[in-house]
């Protein structure tokens, strides 16, 4: 395994924040990892890189295990904080040389030219960071987290706060990173998990509450759900269509309502539409999206 996380617990002021946490990834693996504003997210992901120590608990990057003297792990990982901590007043070869001194690298020139080039840099290469916009200090962020060349990419919320066309530039080259690394990043955003991730992690309260293949997620459940408008008031007709693969009836108007079963009940229902003599309007099939699977499990 690339990482493994194990039975780690963190409180702050007698709150806990993380409880018991297991978590492996394995090579070559790109994992989302969701969840509500203060869930955990950014502590697990501190103590992964070794700036927090848990109150119990280990953590291991390609079976070195994390601790504040170990200075392996620190070569395996690399690490964007969700605030990019950048040095404004640097040009970016220059804040890409300063970052690369920590680590013990070859050839610096060429790997800050590699990365510059990697990471979409080489026409604002000759800028102070300042001066750039926010998706290009993203960009140099990015560049500083893989100077090293580390097996374990941590992104804390990489893309908060860019415009559309900087979102579609981050998530391809961090889908080009997750071909050769182990990627595990935070998000809110939940089409960035479908575009991007095989593997999605939910923590809520400090638990994980779910672990599953994205394409599982995606897939939803077995349940199938329509959404009906008939010509008419339905309530108190409706209630005499009984079915056992029924599990739900959600009225959304008076004409209109969410039918959730176990089976396709379509040609029952239209049937049973004709003989009430309420013709069906509009009838659509609705799909589960990532954020019914998201706020199912943290609401």
């Amino acid at each position: 395994m690339s990482l493994s996380v194990q039975s780690i617990c963190k409180s702050y002021s007698k709150k806990v924040v993380l409880n018991d946490i297991n978590l492996e990834l394995k090579a070559g693996e790109v994992v989302g990892f969701l969840g509500p504003n203060g869930a955990g997210k950014s502590t697990l992901m501190k103590i992964i890189t070794g700036f927090v120590q848990p109150d119990s608990g280990e953590v291991f990057v390609c079976g070195e295990r994390v601790s504040p003297s170990n200075l392996v792990t620190r070569r395996l990982v690399g690490y964007l904080p969700e605030h990019n901590p950048l040095y404004l007043d640097m040009y970016v070869r220059e804040y890409l040389d300063f970052v690369s001194r920590f680590y013990p690298l070859d050839n610096r020139k060429a790997r800050i030219e590699q990365m510059i080039e990697r990471t979409g840099l080489t026409v604002e290469a000759h800028k102070r960071i300042g001066q750039l916009s926010k998706g290009y200090r993203q960009r140099v962020g990015l560049a500083q987290a893989l100077i090293h060349d580390p097996q374990v990419l941590i992104l804390d919320e990489p893309t908060t706060g860019l415009d559309p066309n900087q979102l579609v530039e981050i998530r391809q080259l961090i889908g080009e990173i997750g071909k050769e690394k182990t990627v595990l990043f935070s998000t809110h955003i939940m089409q960035e998990v479908q575009a991007l991730c095989q593997r999605v992690v939910v923590i809520n309260k400090g638990n994980i509450v779910a672990d599953e293949a994205e394409s599982v997620i995606t897939q939803g459940s077995q349940m199938m759900r329509f959404e009906v408008e008939f010509s008419k008031p339905i309530g108190s007709v409706l209630s005499q269509f009984l079915h056992d693969d029924i599990v739900q009836v959600e009225t959304i108007s008076d004409k209109t309502v969410r039918i959730s079963a176990k089976s396709d009940i379509r040609e029952l229902l239209f049937h049973f539409a004709t003989e009430q003599h309420v013709p069906i309007l509009t009838m659509r099939q609705l799909e589960e999206s990532m954020e019914d699977f998201f706020r199912a499990l943290t609401k």
